[in-house]
């Protein structure tokens, strides 16, 4: 019958990773999803051999601008979060050489002079991290000037990216 449930829809679950949040599952009835990255950056990643999955919602560059702020919350920088989120996708076995990364979010959401540069100076990082460490980016939605909402489907590494105006696209980490 149309528009009945199926077991999968009725135990899946949603996981919101919210501002300087990460979360990681390897639960296939889980989704995770992260809102209105502005010039924040999201980072979807997904080892597809162990369907190990996450999202990072970064909010600022580098953590020396508030150590103490870094030690409680350390997935709001870069430097401290991105760190972290490896480690915890190790947990569940998530390789970082076979992660694959899309990328999202560092906007400026302004729309005119911004003397902060914060969504260039988080994708900054970002890069030179993923560089750094030699991670895969395989999709991405950076830059310009509206905010973005990633969800990340455990089961396929499924990403799909939502914009204000309602435009919608898909990528495929898995």
């Amino acid at each position: 019958m149309p528009g009945s449930p199926n077991l999968g829809t009725l135990f899946s679950q949603r996981v919101v990773i919210g501002v300087g949040e990460l979360a990681v599952s390897n639960q296939p009835q889980v989704t995770l999803s992260t809102y209105a990255l502005g010039s924040c950056v999201g980072i979807a990643a997904y080892d597809p051999v162990t369907q190990a999955a996450g999202i990072l919602h970064l909010m600022l560059p580098d953590s020396s601008i508030s150590p103490e702020k870094a030690a409680s919350k350390p997935a709001m920088f870069t430097d401290t979060g991105f760190p972290l989120f490896l480690r915890e996708l190790a947990g569940l076995r998530g390789d970082p050489r076979r992660l694959k990364l899309f990328v999202a979010g560092g906007a400026s959401v302004l729309q005119g002079i911004d003397p902060f540069r914060i969504g260039e100076r988080n994708l900054q990082t970002v890069q030179d991290f993923v560089r750094r460490n030699g991670l895969a980016v395989c999709g991405s939605a950076v830059g310009g000037f509206v905010n973005r909402t990633v969800h990340l489907e455990v089961s396929s590494g499924q990403v799909t990216l939502k914009l204000p105006d309602g435009v919608e696209a898909r990528a495929s980490l898995g």
